[in-house]
């Protein structure tokens, strides 16, 4: 039995995010999730496209219908979306209004996948197991868990993902 290919779309965010000293700034860089896939060894058949580099603050009304168009009009049935922790539970509810029938699990990091101490390999680790196992629907793995995409807040205070 082979797995079903799974589509990872990169979108930008902490999670993607290098430390530029020289300017005391961050700046969204390359994807790390390639690297991050590469690392763990993962065998499962997927592929990798960047949509954009933009901190999710910074997302648009266009950016967001740009993502679901993608989620919607992908041939994989099984989505992995790497996002800013702001505003992913917006970008979640947009693809669950727009998008039926698929599996789509939303991830990202609250510190860059470039640092030593970084949730990043943990958090799209466990989003993309979830995309193989979870029912279709949008879902959101962050902080250790796997919360159904429309009942989850990020806590900003407690520095993680909470059931809303």
């Amino acid at each position: 039995m082979t797995t079903p290919p799974t589509l990872v779309l990169t979108t930008g965010g902490t999670i993607d995010k290098a430390y530029f000293d020289a300017l005391s700034e961050y700046r969204i860089e390359d994807s790390a999730v390639p690297a991050l896939l590469a690392r763990a060894r993962v065998t499962a058949p997927f592929r990798v496209t960047e949509l954009m580099r933009k901190d999710s603050l910074e997302l648009t009304d266009a950016d967001r219908a740009l993502i679901v168009a993608a989620v919607r009009e992908a041939p994989e049935g099984r989505i992995v979306v790497t996002h800013g922790t702001d505003t992913m539970t917006e970008t979640a509810r947009a693809i669950a209004a727009a998008v039926t029938g698929k599996t789509v699990v939303l991830t990202g990091a609250l510190a860059p996948a470039r640092f030593a101490e970084s949730d990043a390999a943990f958090n799209l680790g466990m989003a993309f197991a979830a995309v193989q196992v979870a029912p279709p629907g949008v879902w959101i793995a962050m902080s250790g868990q796997v919360f159904d995409g429309l009942k989850v807040r990020k806590d900003r205070d407690a520095g993680r993902f909470v059931p809303a």
